[in-house]
């Protein structure tokens, strides 16, 4: 397996003798992307006036023992749980198209293996989410309306589109908004969030999804 990065670890970079690395400038933000991501303000601040009011301090994460597989959860989720989880779920299965439509596109040895350690993480949590939404008698899609993620639909047709060049950097830009946005989102329910499960699960997305952005904007930018 080549060496570079891992799923919200180190960076490996690289260098050439006698030359200066380039960085990657931050990807550039389309105002159009922004508004239509019309939903994700609404639930934050949802979640966040939730947590202001809620008269206990969240569970510590750290302090939840792990679930044993198969056994049912001594915790019930709230509605602001499950809401996220919800969420998450369709968030996660943007990720997984994103990368599917990119495997074996990707030209930079550091994007290729950030984009295979995604893949394998996000699956991963895809299976966890829908498990937990199932135990709670939700099929994922009883809490939001799915259909008004333009977002999605126009950054998948830009990376369909891509010309072999420009595979890498409209992955980055692409990428790089959508894991903020999870990031985003994660943080959010810290605050507003009851279950302990959810809880941990949103605190390491919340981490993984900040470092991939980090990532991304150090790659080193596109030979001419």
């Amino acid at each position: 397996m080549e060496p570079g990065l891992s799923d919200g670890c180190g960076r490996v970079s690289r260098t050439r003798p006698g030359r200066a690395p380039r960085t990657r400038s931050a990807p550039h933000r389309d105002p159009a992307r922004r508004r239509d991501r019309w939903w994700l303000p609404t639930l934050v601040a949802v979640l966040l006036s939730a947590g202001c009011v809620t008269s206990a301090p969240p569970a510590d994460p750290a302090s939840a023992p792990p679930p044993s597989a198969g056994a049912p959860s001594a915790s019930t989720p709230s509605g602001l749980d499950l809401l996220y989880l919800s969420m998450t779920l369709a968030h996660v299965e943007q990720t997984l198209e994103i990368v599917a439509l990119v495997r074996g596109r990707v030209a930079d040895p550091q994007l290729r293996t950030l984009v295979a350690a995604v893949e394998v993480t996000e699956a991963d949590e895809r299976d966890t989410v829908r498990g937990w939404l199932r135990e709670a008698g939700r099929d994922g899609r009883d809490d939001h309306d799915h259909s008004g993620h333009v977002t999605a639909a126009d950054d998948l047709a830009r990376l369909r589109t891509a010309a072999d060049g420009e595979v890498d950097a409209v992955l980055a830009g692409v990428l790089s908004e959508h894991q903020r946005a999870a990031a985003d989102l994660a943080r959010a329910h810290l605050t507003a969030g009851s279950d302990p499960r959810v809880l941990d699960l949103a605190g390491r997305i919340e981490r993984s999804r900040t470092a991939q952005v980090a990532m991304l904007a150090g790659l080193p930018s596109p030979e001419p």
